[in-house]
């Protein structure tokens, strides 16, 4: 009765993590959790106001497909003055979330068995939406935090339709350089691929380190890549859904042909917060980076201390990646045990593709990590 296609998919292991530990402390458990892939602070109060008044307003019926022209005009003048690639509105899709938009992008630029390369480890619904087309993921390993090119030379084929750039990187806080842009541009170009740009956590680096996306390089790389980004990390407005998509005009066009007949617009109310996101005032983005600066060194600097742990430092997003292969315990293995018995939630890594990683976030308070370290050590010493 349920279609191959429905049935071939895998739920998400992240999800499915978050929604084990919420039900254990409605049971009461005291669970601390590093699965949710969401910052722990609220909505800033002018983004909250200005749905409410878009709600008194009654501006709560249909909008155009591609979003409103004035979202979409402020989202266009963001991409010009933070990331320095120089947009027209109509090169501006309004979408429901960062999923949504990598969704619409995948359906509209592949065919069934064309080929994807992505980087190992991947954010989870990389995978699967890949998949949903009809073609298939070539995985490229990364050496040292970088971009094996030449692994990624032997995978290129005729089929080839694109690859996936995640910078900053969900689940290893990877941050591409420059130099490792360049390269990659010049590879894109070579081969003819496109490339789908995921940058979500842009705002999220560490030490002065710069999020470069790889459209604003030349004019001739920009006309071959997509760009998929959400308000939800920058803003805290993870529950909201709204996102977008940047890219060459047809493209763009084509997805609002598909979207037309999926979501029809984004929710009116939220499009109008995240004009006031756009255009309002920014510091609560700095309060974030911050916190989640100081959590990470608490974090990473914990984990090494632990045995059989072994965490490099991620410089941007907010995860950390650690490696656990000398524990001698899978990482599903692990998850359920450390869950089991020391009520503490992490993702498996072979749900991004690294049996010998865990992912933690620190979207979290500082005393859900002290707490949590402590439970992760205590588990690790009786290994």
């Amino acid at each position: 009765m349920i279609s191959q296609r429905a049935s071939s998919i895998n739920p998400s292991l992240t999800l499915g993590v978050t929604a084990t530990a919420k039900k254990m402390r409605q049971e009461g458990k005291d669970v601390v959790s590093f699965g949710a892939g969401e910052p722990d602070f609220p909505t800033p109060p002018n983004i909250k106001d200005a749905a409410i008044r878009a709600i008194n307003e009654d501006f709560t019926y249909y909008t155009p497909t591609a979003g409103i022209e004035p979202l979409r005009k402020a989202i266009a003048d963001k991409l010009r003055d933070f990331n320095h690639i120089s947009y027209e509105p109509e090169q501006v899709i309004v979408s429901c979330g960062g999923k949504h938009s990598l969704y619409n992008i995948m359906q509209v630029l592949l065919d069934p068995k064309d080929e994807v390369l992505l980087n190992t480890p991947y954010w989870v619904s990389y995978l699967e939406q890949i998949r949903l087309a009809g073609a298939i993921p070539k995985l490229v390993s990364k050496i040292n935090e970088k971009i094996d090119f030449d692994n990624m030379r032997k995978q290129v084929t005729n089929k080839t339709k694109f690859l996936i750039l995640n910078s900053p990187a969900n689940p290893d806080g990877t941050v591409s350089d420059e130099n490792e842009l360049k390269y990659l541009a010049d590879f894109a170009l070579e081969h003819d691929l496109w490339i789908v740009s995921d940058e979500v956590y842009e705002c999220f680096v560490y030490n002065g380190i710069k999020q470069i996306s790889i459209a604003s390089l030349n004019d001739e790389i920009m006309e071959k890549t997509v760009i998929s980004n959400s308000f939800s990390k920058t803003y805290s407005m993870t529950g909201w859904r709204i996102g977008y998509t940047a890219g060459p005009k047809d493209v763009i066009a084509s997805i609002n042909r598909l979207q037309d007949h999926m979501t029809s617009n984004p929710t009116s109310i939220a499009q109008m917060a995240a004009l006031e996101a756009l255009n309002g005032p920014q510091d609560s983005i700095k309060k974030m980076i911050e916190a989640f600066d100081k959590r990470r060194m608490v974090m990473v600097t914990r984990l090494n201390e632990m045995k059989g742990i072994d965490c490099k430092i991620p410089k941007g997003a907010f995860y950390a990646f650690p490696e656990i292969k000398n524990t001698s315990l899978t990482s599903m293995k692990f998850t359920e045990r450390l869950l089991n018995e020391e009520n503490t939630a992490v993702i498996p890594g072979v749900a991004f593709g690294k049996d010998d990683n865990i992912r933690l976030s620190y979207a979290t308070s500082m005393q859900e990590i002290e707490k949590g370290m402590n439970r992760i050590e205590q588990f690790c010493n009786k290994l």
